[in-house]
């Protein structure tokens, strides 16, 4: 009596069928599920409009000022100083934005220094302000 012998091959024909004809019922049914109804977000009132930034600057010497507007003279005030001043401007306002404009020539561990202070001082806002165009490397 001859063995027979075993097959060791998978059909894959009939499972390549099924998944397409199940692709197909997806394809067709995906569209019909789908609602056509959009809502889109309304914006409410806005309570007050954003306020200026402040600026605070930084010389070539390491000497701070501040610029509480736009077009306003700059306020010079001592490092000692800064996080007290900062401190009384967030008091007043929590949401007030500050800039931080130091001079291209200061070394970055002062301008980390500042943003170190406006931290401790309870600023929450604040930015670097760059320049765009001229350098020169």
């Amino acid at each position: 009596m001859r063995q027979r012998r075993l097959m060791n091959q998978i059909n894959v024909v009939p499972y390549i069928d099924v998944m397409l004809v199940l692709l197909v019922i997806f394809m067709v049914t995906a569209p019909m599920i789908q609602t056509g109804s959009i809502e889109v977000p309304s914006a409410g009132q806005v309570s007050a409009p954003p306020t200026e930034a402040m600026v605070i600057q930084v010389d070539e010497k390491g000497v701070y000022s501040i610029i509480r507007k736009t077009g306003a003279q700059p306020e010079t005030i001592s490092a000692t100083a800064l996080q007290t001043t900062l401190a009384d401007i967030v008091a007043a306002n929590a949401e007030q934005t500050f800039l931080v404009a130091a001079h291209r020539s200061l070394n970055y561990q002062q301008v980390i220094d500042v943003l170190e202070t406006a931290r401790l001082a309870g600023i929450r806002k604040i930015s670097l302000q760059t320049q765009a165009g001229g350098s020169s490397r």
